[in-house]
């Protein structure tokens, strides 16, 4: 299974994982998952909503080949990328990301891999509005493109150099 979703409705993350594992049909032995929620701006600075736009098919065709390269660079027998789009309250559900595998050390990779490309590539814009009324676009950090960049210079099997190997 290979499978993007963009789309403004909220999701079920247990009904997306269950679907990825049926569509393994026993081949998979670990599914990494990672669910991302609208947070607060800061500390002290509580946000109201976050606003999320995309470029229509583009940024389909991006994610699909972020997981498309996870399962080259990885023994995944799928995944599933879903993000969300349009005007989200604080705490929504985001972003839901899930690579299956027959060991957790592959899927895990994927899984990261996978979240850290889809924050520097694919075509997102946030713009968060927070309790106080100020509205602000949310600009790219340096440090989601230096993960990035790690992946790019890792050896396909390696994780980054801030994770351990798997015993």
């Amino acid at each position: 299974m290979r499978r993007v979703i963009v789309q403004e409705s909220d999701f079920d993350a247990a009904a997306l994982q269950r679907a990825l594992y049926e569509a393994c049909a026993g081949r998979a032995g670990a599914i990494a998952t990672f669910t991302g929620y609208v947070r607060d701006h800061a500390p002290d600075q509580a946000t109201q909503t976050l606003y999320l736009e995309h470029y229509p098919g583009m940024c389909e065709r991006e994610l699909q080949e972020i997981g498309d390269a996870a399962m080259q660079r990885w023994d995944i027998g799928g995944y599933v990328i879903l993000h969300r789009v349009g005007e989200l309250p604080r705490h929504a559900q985001i972003v839901f990301v899930a690579a299956a595998s027959a060991h957790r050390g592959e899927a895990f990779r994927a899984c990261e891999y996978i979240m850290d490309a889809l924050k520097t590539r694919a075509p997102f814009w946030k713009r968060e509005r927070l309790t106080s009324g100020e509205q602000f676009w949310v600009q790219a950090r340096d440090a989601d493109f230096d993960k990035t960049r790690r992946w790019d210079d890792a050896p396909a099997a390696m994780p980054p150099a801030d994770q351990e190997q798997e015993q």
